[in-house]
């Protein structure tokens, strides 16, 4: 059976299964019913392998065993086996998230928090850097930084940016203004970020950008976050910042910030 590596590739990341396991799944797909070795030579898994490739198999809910002599087993149709999966991944889910939960006042928290602190204090200036690959690491650290934010959030984005940033971030600008904190954004208004615009107005001070296509963000003068690469041509799991806890170079950048806002209108309220 010849079966296409690109489809075996998306079967072993949808459903979290190693090579010979989807291999194997997919011979029994096309047989309905077959022995280890009819699969084995069907798949060209090795039959020392086979047999304990089909138990992971069965132990997941993908294939039934039938008590015969020689063993056969059985394929379960594809959307029973999704559906399977499906709930068994929430389960597994609700099961990290609640352990996660009942750390948060337990002891074991406060001894990493404890190693944290201790880890900090003999550390240079030169090590509250880094760098950040990938969107998802991008977001979450500029998550992170509006949450540690005490007086200040400057943001310059792009029309892309804005839009993410709006729908991912917008609960956490409203938190975070509560608190007190002075939300600046600069971004493009074109048709599409328009009345998304409008209505961050109604949360931040936003102002539309003039001649300036950058993506930063500078947090209390010296919290900086770069994001290195055009938006517009890099996948989101190439993206690539770069991250800095510096004032003296958070205040030079926050002067060269506030010269685009000047150069920045406002943006007018919804009509």
């Amino acid at each position: 059976m010849i079966v296409n590596e690109e489809f075996l590739s998306n079967l072993r990341r949808a459903f979290s299964l190693n090579l010979y396991e989807v291999k194997l799944w997919t011979a029994l797909l096309s047989r309905g019913i077959s022995t280890a070795g009819e699969l084995s030579d069907i798949a060209d898994v090795p039959r020392s392998r086979t047999y304990d490739v089909l138990e992971s198999l069965e132990r997941k809910g993908f294939v039934i065993v039938k008590p015969e002599k020689p063993i056969k087993y059985m394929a379960i149709s594809p959307e029973e086996v999704l559906s399977r999966v499906q709930k068994r991944m929430a389960e597994k889910a609700e099961e990290k998230a609640n352990r996660l939960v009942q750390l948060q006042d337990s002891e074991v928290l406060a001894e990493l928090n404890a190693l944290f602190k201790q880890g900090i204090e003999p550390m240079h200036a030169t090590d509250f850097s880094g760098a950040l690959k990938g969107r998802h690491n991008l977001y979450d650290h500029l998550s992170l930084l509006i949450k540690e934010a005490q007086e200040s959030v400057f943001i310059v984005t792009t029309e892309d940016g804005i839009i993410l940033k709006s729908r991912a971030l917008r609960s956490l600008l409203e938190k975070t203004k509560e608190r007190g904190v002075k939300i600046t954004i600069v971004a493009p208004e074109t048709d599409k970020t328009r009345d998304i615009l409008a209505e961050l107005k109604g949360i931040v001070t936003v102002r539309k950008a003039k001649d300036i296509r950058a993506r930063f963000c500078i947090v209390d003068e010296h919290q900086l976050l770069f994001m290195m690469l055009d938006d517009k041509d890099v996948h989101p799991t190439y993206d690539l910042g770069m991250w800095i806890n510096t004032p003296f170079l958070g205040k030079a950048i926050q002067q060269m910030a506030d010269q685009a806002w000047e150069n920045s209108t406002p943006v007018e309220p919804m009509q």
